[in-house]
């Protein structure tokens, strides 16, 4: 079963000219050295050729769609993952370069066979992918399935059912014209039966595999390829509580958001016997329409299965300002007076370069911050303007806009949409206390929430400890009734490095520290910022 989906993803993700850059380079190195297009031209090559030869071909697979959708070796993340950790691996001096000859003459063949290719790469990245960590098995074990529900809770935050215009906010474009005149129902007919015969998504009951990208080996009930709408059956209609069916949906989106890096929300549903309900989970928690019985209501089901299958991207709310271009993912931003393209190399924590320049490496971070909390963006521009050194250098900070609007969850991606009004909104309230969350930079008496900038892909899926939990509660006041709201935010950093704990030596890693202890120091007294998330996430090895 792991085999065929792996081949349907290959096969849906062809390749294409993804590799032309790593051809004509390969052209340009044998013309410089005399060496012609030969089964062992590879083997003529020096160390350093060769290296760079391998380094231009994982920033091109990275770049692949297929990257992106294809589980890595561990089930952590995607195989864009393993990828980039291969990159990484490649700056040392021990690298075992011959290992990636099979996959560089697999990609240089004549005839490509993108299965032979995509298979070199597993077996290239197997040997540098470190086994799974001991956590995984205990997230994972039915016997702790009450402790890991209960961190979930917290996680997940506030879950208000019941909204009585939900439906309407995220299905109701799709019905059929107001007036009925015989232009728009024309228009309409056509476009509803062109969406009928280009169907290119099918629902998925119980898969025998996890999530894509998910480091849980848990199986959901039912599905749509890639996972883009998760969903939860129960026989008993009574389930629909928050510990049984409204907690599974929950689960299954928090693992679609950590393994699709682009998802702004995720939509799901429960079907608890013939009772239905829809649901909206994003960085605030969870939201969920009226129940409705899908043998009283067919209408509604079907028009819900279809709203399902024909949302576009955009829809089903990935991040519009990730855009795809000639088998590269990029952002475009506005700086100094001009438009730059910067092209995204790796997931969660992107790795980027200019369109221009490959060489000239960047960090894109984007997070949904509390309006609250003091905006890290700025801090790190004002460390960056007052000289301290050995820290995260600013280059540039934006709130993202989508649909014209800054990006927040309030407005833009539950539309309004008054959780005040839902059924359960009374025992929520409670739940909306402040924060216990201290880490971050603090600066008279206020903290701010930043978390590393950097932070290694391969920890995404950690359990986190209890001040940086990705839905922690807003620091609204105990007993406001402003409601919490987060915006979407993006900040470009101009370094790149790997973890401290992958140092290459001991020299390595303690120079790496003083150059740690000294970036704190210098943050204190040249920009009167006390950073107090000092974690293995957070340091690095420029």
């Amino acid at each position: 079963m792991a085999d065929q989906l792996r081949l349907e993803i290959i096969r849906d993700n062809p390749i294409g000219n993804g590799h032309d850059a790593f051809h004509a380079l390969f052209n340009t190195v044998c013309s410089d050295t005399t060496i012609s297009r030969i089964p062992d031209a590879l083997g003529q090559l020096d160390q350093e050729e060769l290296r760079k030869l391998i380094r231009s071909f994982l920033r091109a697979a990275q770049t692949l769609p297929a990257a992106d959708l294809l589980p890595a070796t561990t089930h952590r993340g995607t195989l864009r993952d393993d990828l980039l950790r291969l990159e990484l691996s490649l700056r040392s001096d021990d690298f075992d370069l011959d290992r990636i000859k099979p996959l560089l003459n697999a990609a240089l063949a004549d005839h490509l066979d993108d299965a032979l290719i995509w298979g070199r790469v597993y077996d290239a990245v197997t040997e540098s992918t470190p086994p799974p960590r001991p956590i995984d098995s205990f997230v994972n074990l039915s016997e702790h399935r009450k402790y890991v529900d209960n961190v979930l809770k917290e996680e997940l935050g506030p879950m208000y059912v019941g909204l009585r215009d939900f439906y309407k906010t995220y299905f109701g474009d799709r019905g059929w014209p107001e007036e009925a005149k015989q232009d728009d129902v024309l228009s309409w007919f056509a476009d509803f039966t062109k969406k009928l015969a280009a169907f290119k998504r099918r629902p998925l009951a119980k898969p025998d595999e996890p999530i894509a990208g998910s480091v849980a080996k848990r199986k959901i009930d039912i599905g749509f390829t890639q996972i883009l709408v998760p969903g939860e059956l129960k026989s008993n209609p009574s389930a629909d509580t928050p510990s049984e069916a409204r907690l599974d949906p929950g689960r299954y989106a928090r693992e679609v958001l950590a393994a699709q890096d682009t998802r702004r929300f995720v939509l799901g549903f429960t079907l608890c016997g013939s009772l239905m309900g829809i649901w909206v989970f994003d960085r605030l928690g969870g939201i969920a329409s009226e129940q409705f019985d899908i043998n009283k209501d067919s209408l509604r089901f079907v028009s819900t299965i279809l709203g399902f299958l024909w949302m576009s991207e955009e829809e089903l709310r990935f991040d519009p300002t990730i855009m795809t271009a000639k088998g590269q993912r990029f952002i475009e931003i506005e700086r100094e007076g001009t438009t730059e393209r910067l092209i995204l190399d790796a997931t969660t924590c992107w790795k980027a370069y200019r369109e221009e320049d490959l060489y000239a490496l960047f960090v894109v971070k984007d997070s949904w911050q509390y309006l609250e909390r003091d905006d890290e963006g700025r801090l790190l521009r004002e460390a960056t303007g007052k000289g301290a050194v050995h820290v995260a250098w600013y280059y540039h900070y934006e709130t993202v806009w989508v649909r014209n609007v800054d990006d927040d969850v309030r407005n833009n991606i539950r539309k309004g949409l008054d959780v005040t009004k839902a059924t359960n909104y009374r025992q929520n309230r409670s739940r909306l206390s402040p924060s216990t969350s201290t880490a971050g930079l603090l600066r008279a008496g206020r903290s701010s929430s930043i978390a590393s900038a950097k932070r290694s892909s391969d920890q995404t899926g950690a359990p986190l400890p209890p001040s940086k939990r990705p839905c922690s509660t807003s620091p609204t006041k105990a007993g406001s009734d402003t409601l919490p709201n987060r915006v979407y935010r993006r900040m470009i950093l101009s370094d790149y490095g790997i973890p401290i704990y992958e140092a290459s030596s001991r020299e390595a890693l303690l120079a790496a520290l003083a150059d740690c202890i000294e970036g704190h120091k210098s943050l204190r007294r040249e920009a009167g910022l006390l950073h107090r998330d000092i974690s293995i996430g957070n340091l690095m090895v420029s």
